[in-house]
């Protein structure tokens, strides 16, 4: 499938950005929640926690709009019946009406009133040990008043939502192991007694085929190319005007950042401190010559880039001056073959073995996943494994992230952006109610595929503004990589 490709002078659109921001109405969280309980009440739980905190608000934040910032807290469903008859169970397999309990939010003292951020209604309970270390702990119940309040029984079967699912490698398929702190698991097996079971369910959200947080709404694409036009729009503000003699910070401070709040730490860095891959910026002098890396995560969306800070290859070390046929060439024309190929019905093996089938030898490195879910957490979880028979939906997100980590003077390249699959019916809808949004995704393929020489599937929709925009030598940053017309 693979094309040559070339390194040339582009220019690269002025796609903008936007000018009204998308929110998630109330009834889309109404729905997600409504359809999470009718799965979890069918899978015979009689309780749900969703635990959150500071690095891990993804999942509660997708059910509630509410995203923990200082502190943990839990988002507790009671799923017990409501029937006249006490005999009826979920066994008999009889429709059994699902109870419109508000769901219960446990917070500490800073989470009170910011808790207000979620539309949805919900029963705020006030649990201080959630609070900041030296904070006041006289005003809560204890940890278990409050959750046997919200529905957690003896022998009551209790599922809980972290952040992160197992194997049954891992857990011998038992899926009792949970990503939560010691002290709200220990307290609910406590509660439930040696009858009762508290399992693992965060497969319900993020599990590559079932998960519900990889199929998207409109609204949530919409917030989500509303991020990555900012991410990838502050890299290209330091692709372009990044100079040697600035500081790192000095670097960043060309993104024009807005406090969006971030999924991961931003990450730029040169010369020896590329070493470190997740590096946050310093006060270090970029060098003329320097190694370059940069990565910029908001809820949605992350883009990044690395090369060398260059004007073309003759100015490289020797030993590394065919740093574009040796390395970035390779690279490019193994994502072009993963964007040419991405689309619904495609498997993640497929992904897998059209990326290895370039690049998959130990000189490139590659070692993780060449590609990803990416939601309000950077990475959801990823179908792109070898051997994959996920299939890719209408609705999903992805990031092209596709990372040769030579360990070699040839350092690395990266071309990482992201994208959603929309069948024909989710465009429509895409189309009528974000049209700013549409433009700019429409103006980002036709690049892609005239300038670029990419060939796009109709359902892949990129959020970039630097859509699969290559330049290896950053003090050139019009020269860019392109497929060759064949």
């Amino acid at each position: 499938m693979a094309r040559e490709v070339r390194l040339a002078e582009l220019e690269l659109p002025a796609f903008g950005l936007p000018t009204v921001e998308p929110t998630i109405p109330l009834d889309v969280y109404q729905k997600r929640v409504k359809i999470a309980q009718n799965i979890w009440f069918w899978r015979r739980l009689s309780a749900v926690m969703v635990y959150a905190d500071r690095e891990h608000a993804a999942n509660l934040a997708y059910l509630t709009g509410y995203d923990a910032r200082f502190e943990e807290a839990l988002l507790i469903f009671n799923l017990q019946p409501e029937t006249s008859d006490s005999a009826t169970t979920r066994t008999d397999m009889i429709p059994i009406r699902l109870p419109e309990r508000a769901p219960t939010l446990v917070v500490g003292n800073e989470g009170w009133a910011y808790a207000a951020a979620s539309p949805l209604s919900l029963t705020k309970v006030l649990y201080q040990n959630f609070s900041l270390p030296g904070q006041p702990r006289n005003s809560s119940e204890s940890l278990s008043s409050i959750l046997q309040t919200a529905g957690v029984h003896e022998g009551g079967k209790i599922g809980v939502v972290g952040w992160k699912s197992f194997t049954d490698k891992d857990t011998s398929g038992e899926n009792t192991w949970l990503d939560i702190p010691s002290y709200i698991a220990d307290t609910l097996r406590s509660i439930v007694g040696e009858h009762g079971e508290v399992t693992n369910i965060t497969d319900t959200l993020i599990d590559p085929i079932n998960g519900l947080k990889n199929i998207n709404d409109v609204d949530q694409l919409a917030v989500f190319e509303f991020a990555a036009t900012h991410t990838s729009q502050a890299l290209r503000n330091v692709l372009f005007k990044l100079r040697p003699g600035m500081t790192e910070y000095e670097a960043v401070q060309l993104m024009h950042l807005n406090g969006m709040p971030h999924s991961v730490h931003l990450m730029l860095s040169s010369g020896e401190r590329t070493r470190l891959g997740l590096a946050s910026p310093s006060s270090k002098t970029i060098q003329y010559g320097d190694p370059f890396t940069m990565a910029f995560g908001l809820f949605g969306a992350l883009n990044a880039r690395a090369g060398f800070v260059v004007r073309d290859g003759a100015e490289l070390p020797l030993a590394i001056r065919d740093y574009v046929e040796k390395l970035v060439a390779p690279y490019f024309r193994a994502v072009v073959d993963w964007y040419e190929l991405v689309g619904i019905g495609v498997t993640g093996g497929q992904l897998y073995e059209a990326i290895h089938k370039q690049i998959g030898a130990r000189f490139f490195g590659v070692t993780l996943n060449p590609g990803h879910f990416i939601h309000i957490d950077e990475w959801t979880h990823s179908p792109v494994y070898k051997n994959s028979t996920v299939p890719l939906k209408s609705g999903m997100t992805l990031q092209v992230d596709v990372i040769p980590a030579t360990g070699t003077p040839y350092f690395t390249s990266n071309i990482e952006d992201g994208i959603a699959l929309a069948d024909e019916e989710l465009r429509s809808e895409f189309a009528e109610r974000y049209p700013e949004a549409w433009t700019r995704i429409q103006a980002r393929r036709d690049f892609m595929q005239n300038v670029l020489g990419i060939r796009l599937k109709p359902e892949v929709l990129p959020f970039s503004n630097i859509p699969a925009y290559l330049p290896p030598y950053l003090l050139s940053p019009q020269r860019a990589m392109q497929v060759i017309a064949s």
